[in-house]
């Protein structure tokens, strides 16, 4: 196949996005004169889950602990499909998970909520005006009252150790409008653009995300000023970095973030993002990993305050690249890989107490546990076990605080003890539902590939199921491209969902996917129709071997990467597939490198095979998702049409790369599985 000369200028490799993990969503405000979305009780009538039930559970967002261990604050977002929309209440317990309950009674949302390190207050976000201002709470749910006064929302906040400042993060404009430029046209739509990164995910970048610094010894925010100074780099970093980008020292004299300063065709094209920090006293900014290519991104100070780990990448451009530990001496400027010969990724770091010990969460075998990194002899321990992923971790004295989700639960908190591994469930947020349901089985299957090497392979079998009966069976293609088929819990690609629907869902961790190795990881660059095909048909033929699988009813789907590979699989199945279901997948690369945001983009188009298409496709896809443009969805929508092939396309202008809206959620769940029964019931 001949290469567009724009593809050999993006040779290094590419990652979409996944798109099956924890969905970052912007936070809103509710509207005027409407009470927030909260818990209702659910009485089923099924034991089978349905798209309705999905989108009734609650999930927990953001926690903090009490500086002195014994409490915590979670939040929990609730959503209502009548009203399409949701809801964020804050919740407070003993450190065990006794005494829950719900810590401020408004009727407007809470979200980020952080304990004062004074311990006398916990701060959050809430709505004033229909502004997103900071406001506090005592420990005992009294005494709320707002702390700002800005005219802009607040995203995101942070005390200072004495309580004596607060960062927080607003966005601000800092370059022309068509109105601006010509006052008479302020009913203009245009746009003006002149350079690249003039959108980004799901949005045109008219403004920035910029730190301010604000005096808080009277209480209340003052005198904040803008640490940024007003130039055009963003801090946290887009499209969905948050407050784990800021960090305070200790002595509270200065803080250290992450920006990639880069502006337009050059931010486009690289992943350089930098660790900076910066002296209030003497507005003094220094990089603090200067040299270093890679992003280097979510720095935590240990306690003592001299020592500073980040998650760090090596290669510029390569945003699936092996996520190292790096150390700081934040005295000497030494810098230390940690994980050099640890051939894993590493996410979402805590210090123990005494500064000697890093918690981090890491995937291997297609589970995410938690690990533990000696400071002193370099050693890493693995601490958990078990069919499941943390999804976050924070140290709270002599136990860890936990979030953790599996394909048959979604995320809740748990207390794990550093010393056994031993875990106990603290919230029970969703407990009332689970208990009136049946979940299918999870399997772990091997199989050989056609390399002959050894694939993890999940399996998921329907509740109830019948080992003498044939059920159709789904072959899921994981996104990313280079992110893992590991316990996650979706509320969109939700493997119990389709399991519910009496499907086996078969989850192949092929050619590509972490917790692997970096070898693994890697054979997927530069090569997307090459051995991770092949991964997938070999885990499908493998299980259709299976007396209770139809192999004449099968179907194959999958997003972003995973709907690039419905897309490729369509063109090269040899009639294995009778339905198929892409969701804002990439159809034509030749099209799609000039059409995306963040350009890392290359490999073998799908668009080229289309006269090989026979089976009857679903095509999902998003208005606001920019970095997969909606129009390769039509243009495969078109295409099959055209080659006289059985399609639908589903057009959500109003979402984005996944589907956040209740309605939308509940729309996409029926269309899903009412293509599939059609071509394989």
């Amino acid at each position: 196949m001949k290469k567009n000369k724009l593809f050999l200028l993006a040779m290094i490799t590419c990652s979409i996005v996944s798109c099956n993990t924890q969905q970052t969503q912007k936070t809103e405000t509710e509207p005027k004169g409407k009470d927030k979305i909260g818990p209702k009780e659910l009485t089923l009538t099924s034991d089978i889950m349905t798209p309705e039930v999905l989108w009734s559970m609650g999930r927990i967002g953001d926690y903090t602990i009490s500086p002195d261990h014994s409490q915590i604050v979670y939040a929990v977002t609730y959503y209502s499909v009548p009203e399409n929309r949701s809801g964020s209440t804050l919740y407070i317990m003993n450190a065990d998970g006794s005494g829950n309950k719900v810590l401020v009674n408004s009727k407007d949302s809470q979200y980020s909520p952080q304990w004062r390190p004074d311990g006398k207050k916990i701060g959050f976000l809430a709505p004033k005006d229909d502004i997103m201002q900071l406001w506090e709470v005592n420990p005992d749910g009294t005494g709320v009252q707002c702390v700002s006064n800005e005219k802009d929302d607040i995203n995101g906040f942070l005390y200072s150790p004495d309580c004596q400042q607060v960062i927080f993060t607003k966005e601000v404009k800092l370059k022309e409008t068509v109105a601006d430029i010509y006052p008479d046209l302020d009913k203009s739509s245009g746009r003006i653009n002149n350079d690249l990164m003039y959108r980004h995910w799901d949005h045109w970048v008219d403004t920035y995300g910029h730190i301010f610094v604000g005096n808080f010894s009277s209480g209340k925010i003052e005198n904040a000023f803008d640490a940024m100074k007003g130039e055009q780099w963003e801090s946290p970093v887009r499209p969905f970095g948050g407050m784990e980008q800021v960090q305070w020292l200790p002595d509270g004299k200065s803080f250290v973030y992450c920006c990639r300063k880069k502006v337009g065709k050059d931010y486009a094209l690289s992943t350089n993002t930098d660790i900076y920090q910066y002296t209030i006293l003497s507005g003094e900014c220094k990089n603090l990993t200067e040299g270093m290519m890679g992003y280097d991104l979510n720095p935590v100070i240990s306690p003592d305050g001299k020592l500073m780990a980040w998650e760090s990448m090596e290669r510029d451009g390569y945003e699936s690249d092996k996520q190292r530990i790096f150390v700081m001496n934040l005295e000497t400027g030494e810098k230390t890989d940690y994980s050099a010969k640890f051939d894993q990724c590493c996410t979402g770091f805590s210090w123990a107490d005494d500064s000697k010990t890093l918690y981090f969460i890491s995937d291997a075998y297609a589970t995410d546990q938690l690990y533990a990194l000696n400071i002193e002899n370099g050693e890493i321990k693995k601490l958990t076990e078990g069919k499941h992923n943390y999804v976050s971790v924070h140290c709270n004295g002599d136990k860890l605080i936990a979030g953790r989700q599996s394909m048959s639960h979604p995320t809740e908190l748990f207390s794990v003890d550093p010393a056994t591994g031993e875990a106990k469930q603290i919230t029970t947020v969703n407990d009332k539902i689970f208990s009136q349901l049946t979940m299918g089985d999870v399997k772990e299957r091997w199989v050989k590939t056609t390399d002959g090497k050894d694939m993890l392979v999940w399996v998921i079998y329907p509740p109830h199921f019948d080992a003498n009966k044939k059920y159709p069976a789904l072959l899921y293609c994981e996104g990313g491209p280079q992110s893992t088929v590991s316990q996650f819990w979706s509320y969109r690609w939700n493997f119990q969902m389709m399991a519910a629907n009496d499907y086996i869902v078969v989850a192949p961790n092929r050619r590509g996917l972490p917790g692997f190795g970096q070898e693994w990881l890697e054979e997927i660059s530069g090569d997307y129709g090459g051995q991770c095909m092949k991964d997938y048909l070999s885990a499908i033929d493998e299980l259709k071997k299976e007396p209770y699988i139809d192999e004449n009813r099968l179907g194959a789907v999958g997003a972003s990467f995973g709907g690039y590979s419905v897309y490729w699989l369509a063109g090269h199945h040899d009639n294995r597939f009778k339905a198929l279901i892409a969701h804002d997948g990439m159809f034509n690369l030749e099209a799609q490198y000039l059409e995306t945001e963040e350009m890392w983009f290359v490999a073998n188009s799908p668009h080229l095979f289309v006269d090989k298409w026979t089976a009857p496709i679903l095509v999902i896809h998003g208005g606001l998702d920019y970095r997969i443009c909606f129009t390769q969805g039509m243009q495969a929508y078109n295409a099959a049409i055209l080659r006289g092939i059985p399609a639908e396309f589903l057009y959500f202008p109003d979402e984005n790369h996944w589907v956040l809206k209740p309605q939308n959620g509940v729309l996409w769940q029926r269309r899903f599985y009412n293509w599939l029964d059609k071509y394989l019931k």
